[in-house]
Parts: structure tokens; sequence; C-alpha cells
């Protein structure tokens, strides 16, 4: 049992470092700025990009908990959580160009804030 969960905890480990490597997918995962502040600008906008990549994986992960019709789906959403990771990213295209103009960022999804902050009351 023991080395079962050392055993997922190390996969965890395995495929956060699997994101920063994808994350930084260009010139071999190396800085190329000579400079330390331009290498922090890199880094920051590294763990930035990774950070919002997390905070959509939750968000939506929320949305579903909060649209499971029953508590047996809950229950296997929240394990689904537990047992998992939020850090994925084969969903997000980190090769494209983005829109970020005003027509562009509308919500495709529906996420209701309000009604996913609710989950933490109910």
């Amino acid at each position: 049992m023991l080395r079962q969960s050392i055993e997922k905890q190390l996969n965890k480990i395995e495929s956060a470092q699997k994101f920063s490597k994808a994350v930084s997918f260009g010139h071999n995962q190396e800085f190329i700025h000579s400079e330390k502040e331009e290498q922090e600008i890199a880094e920051s906008c590294r763990r930035l990009i990774k950070n919002a990549i997390i905070c959509w994986n939750y968000l939506y992960l929320s949305q579903k908990l909060y649209e499971a019709e029953n508590d047996e789906r809950k229950t296997e959403i929240i394990n689904a959580i537990r047992d998992g990771s939020v850090v994925t990213w084969q969903h997000v295209n980190l090769h494209g160009e983005y829109d970020f103009s005003d027509e562009k960022l509308q919500d495709s999804i529906g996420l209701d804030l309000t009604k996913i902050e609710g989950l933490r009351a109910g």
C-alpha cells in the first residue's frame, strides 16, 4: 500500500516535470537569454502560462462538479480529481497563436463563477 502511494506521488511529480517541458518547448527547454533580467522574464512568463492552465483546469472541473446530476456522479468527479492531477495540458494548443480581442474573449464553456464559488459553502 505504501509503495503504491509513493508510486502515485512520483507519477504526479513526473507529470509536473513533463508539463514544464511542454510549456517550454523551444530551444531544448533552455534559456537563450544571457541577461539575468531577461531570464527572469522568460521564467515568469512560463510560470504564468502554467498557472493559467492549472487555473482553467480547476475552474472546468469545478463547473463539472457543480453540474453533476447526482451524488454518485459528484463522488466520481471528486475521486477522479483526487486520484488524478490538474497538471494536464493536452487540451491546450501550446504552439498556436492566440486572439485576445474582446470578440474572441467569450466564454464558450459557460463557467458560472458564482455557482462554482457556492460549492465551498454547499
